[in-house]
């Protein structure tokens, strides 16, 4: 099975901060399109992000899972869906917190992803230095923020325009 792993905040959704009311998510433009089209080509659609506002106390694990569920159900009323989450509770001390693999390493022993055949999505160089510790590319969306990392095989301004270049140009 492949997959796109995609971050959630500042990828499917505006990233507005630490965000553990569902009330503040706002999906970005073309994002249920992007999944649509990422599904009828034959991806699971996963989601990796770090969730450090509980370390940090900000809210707790169960308001991540109910932001988690409320962005599945905007995307859903819009024809598009998510397949899983994961995501990192943790400052420090672990190995799910991107870039280190955990997250990415926990869906593949639960899903039987071929990380050949994958691809990660996301606005940060922790999202690609995420991509390349596990051996697959990364596109990166971001068109607002200066971007000082890893180069990702390709940057795209939003999520749609990475999923259009990577189904046109890699996917096969």
């Amino acid at each position: 099975m492949k997959a796109a792993f995609l971050d959630r905040d500042g990828t499917l959704m505006e990233d507005s901060g630490f965000i553990g009311d569902p009330r503040r998510i706002r999906v970005l433009d073309g994002v249920p399109e992007a999944l649509r089209r990422l599904a009828a080509a034959g991806y699971e659609r996963i989601v990796v992000t770090n969730q450090s506002g509980v370390a940090r106390g900000y809210f707790g694990e169960p308001d991540v899972e109910i932001v988690n569920a409320e962005l599945a159900r905007l995307l859903a009323a819009n024809g598009a869906s998510i397949d899983a989450f994961y995501y990192c509770a943790h400052l420090e001390g672990c190995d799910c917190r991107k870039p280190l693999p955990g997250m990415v390493r926990r869906a593949v022993a639960e899903r039987g992803i071929d990380l050949g055949a994958s691809v990660m999505f996301g606005d940060r160089s922790g999202d690609v230095a995420l991509a390349r510790a596990v051996g697959m590319p990364a596109v990166l969306v971001n068109e607002y923020v200066p971007y000082v990392g890893p180069e990702p095989m390709h940057r795209a301004p939003t999520l749609l325009a990475g999923v259009e270049f990577f189904l046109r140009y890699v996917h096969a």
